[in-house]
């Protein structure tokens, strides 16, 4: 329980009917979730506005509401407290009422297109081996060091941020990485935090679902480093562009990480190969079970972000020979059979060009690729046949298939991908809209040496149709086809 009044430092307020003294249960955002004495936060969402909802909370018991807009109607006994941003006094409001986690541990945001849960999960990793208690939140799971949770969104709300926080507190852990996504940042759920620091991967063609325009999508990652402050460090790739854009007005300490262009942390690639990568750190050299160039960017991430967090150069590279790759991010399996299959996530033009590009590095050129991938229903349509012609392209073989349709049509959403394929690779494609029947015909193709990628849904352990989630695992799906053609 808590007073009104001290959960509403920092926020806000254009005005306040009532008494800012009352005793206060919990927070909320949904009027469904409200009890006597809570406080409802309306919020306009992009599905619905909490306004309509702010009778239903206060029939409830709701002691306290804030909203954007005085309902016409006040009734006596509540509280009302009019704000200039719902979404960025509820960030406020969490952070207050959990006692400011995140100012008593070292918090790293990660952010960017591709890269953000490899890496905030490899520095989880790093820093357990190093010994020390470690917080994750990302899109896979939630640690609160030892301790898993299940995560629903790449940057959950923040309440939900909060509370996360306020258990690691409890559980005496030194530092958390973070995933920040672009509408996390948009819709103001890392508002309140301290960040120790903000690491940026790169910018690729994604969420214009979401965000109308690219440099749109561009600048709301840029508020992030924006808002840092400044004893904080922001560390960005500076082989891609908007590296430096990310930077521009950040009153962090700014360092930056590159493979092509001269950087504070440059590593060049020795050797790269299906058991990992040798790279050049500056001026050491590393093993690493990860593979690809963009693991090599991962890892320069990585080793930057622990330098800077204090750990110490030698062990910080023992430790990185020692990390493992993350569920879902190009993680393979060899069948007896000698048939490579590859899981990854990934579900943009730029990623899957990224691992197709990797495995051409790799392969001898005398096996065959065979991609399976789809994309998601009711996200950015752009980019359907943009992946139909990068997997066309960088394959051998193709079979588009479903991802999560959602409430679209499975079938148009393959139409649209097949726009993408140029006339002389047709003969390349096949289309199963059946995910698993797609996933058991590349298997039964596939023969000797061959490689297998399953794409676009990597850690994901479910296919979403009409609103229903289904269980389904590439991973488990492929590793029990492969089983069935060594019998």
């Amino acid at each position: 329980m808590a007073e009104l009044k001290d959960i509403l430092y920092r926020v806000t307020i254009n005005a306040v009917v009532g008494s800012t003294s009352v005793k206060v249960n919990a927070i909320d955002f949904d009027s469904r979730n409200i009890s006597k004495g809570d406080v409802f936060v309306a919020i306009k969402g992009s599905v619905a506005d909490g306004h309509k909802f702010i009778d239903s909370a206060i029939g409830k018991g709701a002691a306290a509401v804030i909203c954007e807009e005085l309902p016409d109607n006040l009734q006596n006994g509540v509280t009302y407290i009019e704000v200039e941003s719902a979404s960025k006094a509820l960030a406020f409001m969490a952070s207050n009422y959990y006692k400011n986690p995140s100012e008593n541990l070292k918090l790293v945001g990660v952010t960017g297109t591709n890269g953000k849960t490899t890496v905030a999960t490899l520095l989880y990793q790093l820093f357990k081996k190093a010994g020390y208690k470690v917080g994750l939140l990302s899109t896979v799971k939630i640690m609160v060091d030892d301790n898993e949770h299940k995560a629903t969104h790449t940057t959950p709300d923040s309440l939900t941020i909060n509370k996360y926080l306020g258990l690691m507190n409890d559980e005496g852990v030194e530092f958390c990485f973070m995933e920040v996504s672009s509408h996390g940042i948009h819709q103001n759920r890392t508002e309140g935090l301290k960040f120790e620091g903000g690491i940026f991967t790169n910018l690729s063609h994604d969420h214009l679902d979401y965000h109308e325009t690219f440099a749109e999508y561009r600048d709301v990652k840029k508020l992030f480093f924006d808002n840092l402050p400044k004893d904080a460090f922001a560390l960005v790739n500076i082989d891609d562009k908007n590296g430096l854009v990310m930077l521009q007005n950040t009153k962090a300490r700014k360092f930056t990480y590159a493979l092509k262009t001269y950087a504070d942390y440059k590593a060049q690639i020795l050797e790269n190969q299906l058991g990992g990568l040798l790279l050049k750190i500056n001026e050491s050299e590393v093993w690493t079970r990860l593979i690809g160039n963009f693991n090599a960017y991962n890892i320069l991430a990585i080793y930057a972000t622990a330098e800077l967090l204090g750990l110490e150069k030698v062990e910080n590279l023992r430790l990185i020979s020692e990390l493992e790759s993350v569920s879902g991010r190009f993680q393979y399996l060899i069948s007896d059979e000698k048939i490579t299959a590859i899981v990854d996530y990934a579900h943009t033009p730029d990623a899957l060009q990224n691992v197709l590009e990797t495995i051409n590095s790799i392969r001898t050129k005398n096996e065959e690729l065979i991609t399976v991938v789809g994309c998601g229903g009711d996200r950015d349509k752009t980019k359907r046949p943009k992946m139909g012609h990068i997997a066309s392209a960088l394959s051998t073989k193709v079979i588009f298939t479903s991802d999560n349709p959602r409430s679209e049509v499975p079938e148009t959403i393959i139409e649209e991908i097949e726009k993408g394929v140029e006339p002389q690779n047709f003969k390349k494609i096949v289309s199963i809209v059946d995910r698993k029947q797609a996933i058991k015909t590349a298997c039964q193709l596939a023969q000797p040496n061959d490689i297998i990628l399953i794409a676009g849904k990597g850690h994901e352990t479910y296919q979403e149709i009409k609103g229903e989630r289904f269980d389904f695992d590439d991973y488990k799906i492929v590793q029990e086809f492969l089983k069935q053609l060594q019998k």
